[in-house]
């Protein structure tokens, strides 16, 4: 009678470890697959969180584009029996290097919301630690007990399915937003301002924002030519006045930012938009180095 009970412990043993296995790879997958699905298709708004990260500006668009790109490959990886193995090493050594990269930075960045998830706000903290571990602990239960992954062809394959589409989706959302139109006019000073006619760049600032002042201040030397520049104070509005006259920026003050970030979205400030004849040219999300003089030149907004 002992006989059967023995032959049968491990298959139910196995049939444990599968179970776990497969709880693990489903949330992994969800999770990465959430956060590179964000990061793929709205590499700018996914730019401008890795530069909230302390990522340098200028790589902060490739970094995203590749961060997109590593974790949804995981992601997929990782739901594959075949390749989970890979799959869960991925995102492990991803969180690792997430966990020792904030943990690196925790006194610049404490408090400071930063997260990979579109719709969830994280500050880094401790909780910022422990959902990293509970993410870390998945991704080791996914892979602890399957077999070792084959097969690198087919891996290969969906890497570079994974890599187009994020080169084309990153195409979509780069133009997604061109021709836009703005409101015909807007509040200046009390009265209708139109931005129908010519060249307007619209500045979205928080005037307590230092990144903002010394972004306005390099603006205040463009050769701005025709280009109207209205600023929108996204809060504390009655300091805009003192904001210009601090930056030297020569400017229009609206009061309608509210209404212009309706039609204008973007993840924080400093931002800006650039209209002609009323639709938008484009927008922009990077104020360090040559930027957004480079940008502002390449469309004729300055000289």
């Amino acid at each position: 009678m002992a006989q059967p009970d023995h032959a049968l412990a491990p298959l139910e043993l196995a049939g444990w470890k599968a179970a776990l296995s497969w709880i693990g790879a489903i949330l992994t997958s969800l999770i990465f697959l959430v956060s590179g699905l964000w990061k793929i298709t709205d590499a700018p708004s996914a730019a401008v969180r890795m530069t909230q990260a302390l990522i340098p500006e200028g790589l902060s668009l490739p970094a995203a584009v590749a961060f997109g790109i590593a974790e949804t490959f995981a992601a997929v990886l990782v739901l594959v029996p075949r390749y989970r193995r890979w799959g869960a090493w991925m995102a492990g050594l991803m969180l690792v290097a997430f966990l020792v990269y904030f943990g690196v930075n925790y006194n610049t960045l404490r408090g400071e919301e930063c997260n990979c998830f579109p719709w969830v706000r994280r500050a880094v903290g401790p909780a910022f630690f422990i959902g990293d571990l509970i993410m870390l602990g998945l991704a080791a239960l996914a892979g602890m007990w399957t077999k070792p992954s084959q097969g690198k062809r087919g891996a290969i394959l969906i890497l570079a399915a994974v890599s187009v589409f994020a080169l084309v989706s990153y195409g979509v959302a780069a133009t997604r937003h061109r021709g836009v139109k703005a409101p015909a006019t807007i509040t200046v000073d009390g009265k209708p301002y139109s931005l129908e006619e010519g060249k307007v760049l619209v500045y979205f600032f928080d005037p307590e924002c230092l990144h903002c002042l010394d972004a306005a201040k390099r603006m205040a030397g463009y050769n701005w030519g025709e280009t109207r520049v209205v600023v929108a104070p996204v809060q504390q509005a009655r300091f805009a006045a003192d904001f210009l006259r601090d930056s030297g920026l020569r400017a229009a003050i609206t009061s309608d930012a509210a209404i212009l970030r309706q039609v204008f979205p973007f993840v924080s400030v400093p931002a800006a938009v650039a209209l002609e004849n009323g639709r938008e040219v484009r927008q922009l999300t990077q104020f360090e180095g040559e930027q957004p003089a480079t940008t502002l030149r390449s469309i004729g907004f300055v000289h």
